[in-house]
């Protein structure tokens, strides 16, 4: 059975509280899997490159081999991840198995891989680098997935998904982190009505009214084109850092393949 056709485990209790490098090295582990198939199963070298590297990563770290190695025991612990030893070498690989620990869809759990290497972000943020590894055509497809997710409690946010500015972020945190989000009023929500009596509405504010609807109107229509182009700059930019990884994973096994050789 492929790795995309592995079901989830309904006997299994969903770990909800995850290490600051656990959660790093789960979240390279399912971008990885998506972005360069060919270099998954990861060894412990590649591993630590994709836990540390600088592009779609926040904080950037600087973890050593035996850091991840002991991340990758606890993790193995924890039935997250699984060891194999492919036949066509001597190197460990790492691969994880949250398909089987989580009743995660494709795209959430490129969603929670996102928010594990990069922690809070917007909605516009999260669907265009989130789409990197599993296709998200819009945000409305986004807030159905994330819908899921924050009734199950594992992504929280700061407001209505349905409001312009909200922010996403996972919530796997120790609570020593101390990283709950707050639910916070938005610029862009509307002050309930209050009653009024005819007496009280004057004519010039009905007169204007439809004035104020164009405003709203065109404003929304800018704040579209922004995050259209906010969205173009990252997928630029993540295309240009994606080659980079490679260059660098590529480079990794020459220098695996020089050590089996003995060269």
């Amino acid at each position: 059975m492929s790795e995309y056709e592995t079901q989830f485990d309904e006997s299994f209790v969903p770990i909800r509280v995850l290490s600051k490098s656990q959660r790093r090295a789960l979240g390279a582990l399912i971008e990885k899997a998506y972005t360069t198939p060919e270099y998954y199963p990861q060894t412990l070298k590649a591993l630590t490159n994709s836990c540390n590297q600088k592009s779609n990563r926040s904080p950037v770290t600087n973890y050593t081999e035996d850091a991840v190695w002991q991340t990758m025991d606890e993790l193995r612990e924890l039935q997250l991840v699984t060891v194999l030893l492919p036949e066509s070498g001597r190197t460990e690989r790492y691969r994880h198995l949250l398909r089987k620990r989580y009743p995660f869809t494709e795209p959430q759990l490129a969603i929670m891989a996102e928010l594990w290497c990069r922690g809070r972000q917007t909605l516009g943020e999260l669907r265009t680098r989130a789409s990197r590894m599993v296709p998200i055509e819009n945000l409305e497809d986004l807030r159905e997935e994330l819908d899921g997710l924050v009734e199950q409690g594992y992504v929280q946010s700061t407001g209505d998904l349905a409001r312009r500015g909200v922010e996403v972020d996972h919530a796997f945190y120790e609570p020593s982190e101390g990283k709950k989000l707050e639910k916070n009023c938005d610029a862009d929500d509307e002050p309930a009505a209050s009653p009024r009596t005819p007496a009280t509405v004057n004519t010039s504010t009905a007169v204007q009214s439809p004035s104020a609807s164009v405003v709203h109107s065109n404003s929304d229509k800018l704040e579209k084109a922004l995050e259209e182009l906010r969205g173009q700059h990252i997928e630029l930019r993540q295309e240009f850092e994606q080659l980079q990884n490679k260059v660098e994973e590529l480079n990794d096994l020459l220098m695996d393949l020089r050590q089996s050789l003995g060269a």
